[in-house]
């Protein structure tokens, strides 16, 4: 093909009812010229649905269980018996049918422990996906668009690392360009649901929370797309937590490395991982809104705007633990940070902020999921550990944040009667991070954002002569 198609990506708000589904097929249609392949997540709340079923089976009540899914089910039939044809009705009607009986089985077998427990969870949770794109595909042929359900776990390969799978690239791509690029070739318009994959033996995977912007990556990756798009239910990559600044704005162009940073200190926008397989191409990510199809949305690409402002964004995390390791006896001796780091990966838990001394070293993570059974590890095997619960991560990021003189004196002068207890800043030239106390987080954004947005405006525009 010479043409490269458009990768569009839906989230579970922007197909949570039939009138977004409807808004779905309006956005679809009037982009149809672009070679359009839609990646789609589960309805809103259904995988939560799905996760908290597996869980009551887990406990031993799986029919409990299945109960709890039968009005997520009953939402998918409400959007086929509005917006299908009766033909396409019946043949959706099938398919829940089919759907009810494998939940029951699936459940079950998590109840009696027959198979792994995170084997058959992903196997529940496809089901979510699954019936969103073909519920999709259905409602975008009723409004005559030619669109063909592909099932996503005959193109996306991965290991077999249940509930959070990586891909194998190669043979991802080799399955992608098999089974979509017929389609292409055709006029026909491919769905598919995102986050499901399987492995080689065809054992479903799921590529973890927020995996359906993954997927649209890697599609994208492995098209040679001209454009992933992300639709969702905000306008775009925000200047902050838009439920914590209330003057927050769309950023219209980030870079890849901006974008990143925001995403793994807590944007919410995009999935860290969405990023990566587009920057190893080259493919530019926008992030639109499904209820605003119109605005402009934010661009992410391999390089930055070139903006007066230094300072792009302002993100925070909060549910931080600090974990604080001293051991006098390293002073000046070798091994120190690899040690720890070694009992970090052995209990596969990210850090995200790092400070140094000769003696100790203070580390925060927000993955508490082996936090006690590290702190016996740290121990036995380091030094004395000391955890300090609900703190938050800061970040103000920005290209060329660290050749900017006067940044961090603003910055911490802006906060200078909130704590700061961690300090990071020179890994990344884009970004200054810092950890204060939980209870500070609402205010030292807030704080943050008037010093580096709305009052550098009102000066700008002073400085300008407005006052229209």
């Amino acid at each position: 093909m010479n043409r490269q198609p458009l990768i569009m990506k839906f989230g579970g708000t922007s197909v949570e009812d039939a009138r977004a589904f409807e808004r779905v097929c309006q956005i679809v249609q009037a982009r149809k010229d672009f070679l359009p392949v839609v990646v789609v997540s589960a309805m809103s709340k259904v995988t939560d649905a799905l996760l908290s079923a597996s869980q009551k089976a887990a406990a031993g009540d799986w029919e409990e269980g299945l109960r709890s899914l039968e009005t997520h089910f009953q939402r998918h039939l409400t959007v086929a018996e509005e917006l299908l044809s009766a033909s396409e009705r019946a043949q959706f009607q099938s398919l829940i049918e089919t759907t009810r009986p494998n939940a029951a089985i699936l459940l079950g077998a998590v109840a009696k422990q027959q198979q792994p427990f995170a084997l058959l969870q992903d196997a529940l949770l496809s089901m979510g996906e699954l019936l969103s794109s073909n519920l999709l595909a259905a409602t975008l042929r009723a409004k005559e668009l030619p669109a063909r359900f592909v099932d996503a776990r005959r193109c996306i390969i991965t290991d077999e690392a249940y509930g959070r799978a990586t891909p194998l690239m190669e043979k991802t791509e080799e399955k992608t360009r098999e089974n979509v690029l017929p389609l292409l070739e055709a006029s026909e318009l491919p769905v598919m649901g995102g986050f499901i994959a399987s492995t080689n033996d065809g054992a479903t995977t799921t590529l973890g929370r927020g995996g359906s912007d993954f997927t649209a990556a890697i599609i994208g990756a492995c098209l040679e797309a001209q454009e992933i798009q992300i639709w969702t239910d905000v306008p775009g990559v925000m200047t902050a937590d838009p439920r914590v600044v209330k003057a927050a704005r769309t950023i219209p162009r980030l870079s890849f490395d901006e974008a990143a940073e925001l995403a793994f200190f807590g944007a919410k926008v995009l999935h860290p991982k969405t990023i990566l397989p587009a920057v190893e191409r080259n493919i530019a990510v926008r992030i639109c809104d499904s209820r605003a199809p119109e605005a402009a949305g934010t661009i992410v690409y391999h390089d930055a705007e070139m903006t007066p402002r230094t300072v792009k964004a302002i993100a925070h995390k909060t549910g931080v633990h600090i974990l604080s390791v001293t051991q006098p006896r390293m002073l000046g001796a070798y091994g120190f940070l690899r040690a720890i780091f070694e009992v970090f990966e052995r209990h596969q838990t990210i850090v995200d902020v790092v400070t140094t001394s000769e003696v100790s070293v203070s580390l925060s993570l927000d993955d508490t999921s082996a936090l006690d059974a590290i702190v016996k590890d740290l121990e036995q095997n380091v030094g004395q550990v000391k955890v300090e619960k609900a703190r938050a991560i800061i970040c103000v990021v920005g290209e060329g944040l660290r050749n900017t003189s006067g940044i961090a004196g603003l910055l911490f002068n802006t906060i200078r009667d909130i704590n700061v207890l961690l300090i990071s800043q020179g890994a990344s030239s884009i970004n200054l991070t810092f950890v204060i106390e939980e209870a500070h987080a609402p205010e030292a954004v807030r704080l943050l954002h008037g010093a580096f947005f709305e009052q550098a405006e009102e000066l700008s525009s002073r400085a300008g002569g407005g006052g229209h």
